[in-house]
């Protein structure tokens, strides 16, 4: 990593932390730390990501501001991660969209969701686009089924790539080796579908004024669940389409409608109650200048949420085509941004957890 302020902070705090050790039971960071007695770019890099902002250690810290010591690890680490971020991007000429992350996205959510609606109004006819339409291909007389996958498989796919090149540049700056132990994968993998390290020490996150609460943990399990259900839905109803020669639209109770439902509302449940818990919480220990990052994926997750339900709920009315092409645009946005977003944190920080866990096994740590 290049030097920055964050990451010369983060060395400090990390010098002062190991001779404390007073938070060593809070996360897994701490135990991570107490590994060394200095701190490489790589190691720093890899204890920001390996922080999950509970906050619970800079409520128990003796030096936090005011001391004249200012220890402030969560806002450092939140920094320094947002650093890394931009560090492991690929391409590298395209780093720069996460120092402007809140115009980035605001601007290609609406470029995409304008570019989508204009286009399906302009190139089919009114007798197409608002018909009240419910049966098998319904979907592709608005829109072509070629253009749906090509569009949509051509940005998954590159934000697939990009995600996994920043997750190799991060391994390698980080120090990661070979992932040769399966027990230390399947323990880091649980400690990722749990988020179990949004526990804190055990009580959960310090989100209300230092009060401990699992509020947060709960909406991020909500968010993260359901947009794997999302993901789940549309492989699903391409296993129906490609494989049984089932077309959509599918029934309420075929299985791509259920778990597309199951996961758009624990997508709008998560995105509303993670920008709840960001408006009440103590603003000092953040880095405020990324908050507006952090609402803006939030805002596009729960549209990309909300069209989708409401486009079930529509889609035998006269609205479904707009709503078809509105919910498209939303889902295009995500894909194009997703590489460049906050949403990369939780790739991160699952390289981290799969580090920790090969790290306690090497040194026989439980």
């Amino acid at each position: 990593m290049r030097d920055t302020d964050a990451l010369h902070e983060a060395d400090r705090l990390m010098q002062i932390c190991n001779a404390c050790r007073y938070c060593e039971g809070y996360c897994a960071v701490f135990p991570a730390m107490e590994l060394r007695r200095e701190f490489s770019k790589g190691d720093l890099s890899y204890l920001a990501n390996l922080c999950h902002d509970c906050r619970s250690c800079y409520y128990a810290c003796p030096y936090a501001p005011p001391h004249e010591f200012a220890l402030n690890l969560p806002q450092t680490f939140a920094r320094l991660r947002a650093d890394s971020y931009a560090q492991y991007a690929w391409p590298r000429s395209l780093a720069g969209l996460f120092r402007r992350n809140r115009m980035f996205v605001s601007l290609a959510t609406s470029l995409s969701t304008a570019l989508v609606l204009f286009l399906t109004t302009k190139l089919q006819p009114p007798a197409v686009l608002y018909l009240a339409q419910n049966t098998p291909g319904a979907f592709y007389r608005v829109i072509p089924e070629a253009v749906m996958i090509g569009v949509g498989g051509l940005t998954f796919g590159f934000a697939l790539l990009v995600l996994g090149v920043g997750v190799r540049n991060c391994w390698r700056e980080t120090g990661g080796g070979p992932i040769l132990r399966t027990r230390s994968l399947l323990k880091a993998l649980s400690h990722v579908l749990a988020l179990r390290n949004l526990g804190g020490g055990g009580h959960g996150c310090n989100d209300l004024d230092g009060r401990f609460s699992q509020s947060r943990r709960y909406f991020h399990q909500a968010l993260f669940y359901g947009f794997l259900l999302c993901f789940a839905s549309t492989s699903t109803a391409a296993m129906y389409e490609h494989i049984f020669g089932n077309i959509a639209p599918y029934p309420f109770f075929s299985l791509p409608v259920l778990l597309g439902t199951a996961g758009g509302i624990g997508m709008m449940a998560g995105t509303i109650g993670l920008a709840g818990i960001k408006m009440v919480r103590d603003p000092t220990p953040a880095a405020n200048t990324l908050q507006g990052a952090d609402y803006s994926l939030l805002m596009l997750l729960f549209m990309t949420a909300g069209t989708g339900l409401l486009l079930l709920a529509l889609r035998g009315t006269t609205m479904m085509g707009l709503l078809l092409a509105l919910h498209l645009g939303f889902t295009l946005s995500l894909f194009l941004t997703l590489p460049y977003s906050k949403f990369v944190h939780g790739i991160y920080r699952s390289a981290a957890l799969i580090r920790y866990a090969i790290e306690r096994s090497n040194h026989d740590l439980p």
